[in-house]
Parts: structure tokens; sequence; C-alpha cells
């Protein structure tokens, strides 16, 4: 009965966190993209990468956090995985982006 109950809130909770690191990534380019344009024409310049990374990194934070969830619903071990290895690929990621946002504030 528990379980059941868990499982339908994840259901519904899984692909919030999901759409919430689709938004951000979204809305992180098209700001980077903006500003970007407007260094162009010589409007205050900003440090457009370190925002872009920054978002970025959120994101896959908000998709980490999902992933994290899927564990919950795991029935066979194969999916472990799976999951596993799509859990390592987003760390990674996340330490790249945080390296590079690293070297960006250093500069």
């Amino acid at each position: 009965m528990l379980e059941n109950i868990v499982e339908q809130i994840l259901m519904v909770v899984i692909p919030v966190c999901e759409i919430f690191g689709i938004i951000v990534v979204a809305v992180s380019a098209v700001s980077a993209f903006i500003k970007y344009v407007e260094a162009l024409f010589g409007k205050k310049g900003s440090d457009i990468k370190f925002q872009l990374a920054s978002g970025l990194a959120l994101s896959l934070e908000f998709k980490m956090a999902a992933e994290i969830l899927k564990t919950v619903l795991i029935r066979e071990f194969s999916e472990l995985m799976v999951l596993g290895a799509v859990i390592a690929l987003r760390a990674l990621l996340t330490f790249l982006i945080h390296f590079e946002m690293k070297q960006i504030e250093h500069k």
C-alpha cells in the first residue's frame, strides 16, 4: 500500500524535476545569448560564460535529483546499472562545469 503511494508520488515528482532542469537550461541559454548580443553592440559586458555554466550546473542538479529519486523505483539489477551510469555521467559533467567555473573566476 505505502509502496504504491510512494510510486504514484514519484511518478509526478520525477518529471517535474526533469522539467525544472530543462527550463533552467533554456532560460540560461536565452539569457546568455541576449547578453552576448548586447556585448556585441558595445553595451555593458558581463561574464557570459560563467552565467551560462552556472545555469547548466543548476540544471544538472535538478536532473540528478530526478535520477536519484528513480532509484526508489528500480526493480532489476540491470536497471540499477543503467541508472548508475547515468548518475555517474551527470556527476562528471557537473564536476567539469564547476571546474570550468573556477577557472573563469580566477581569470
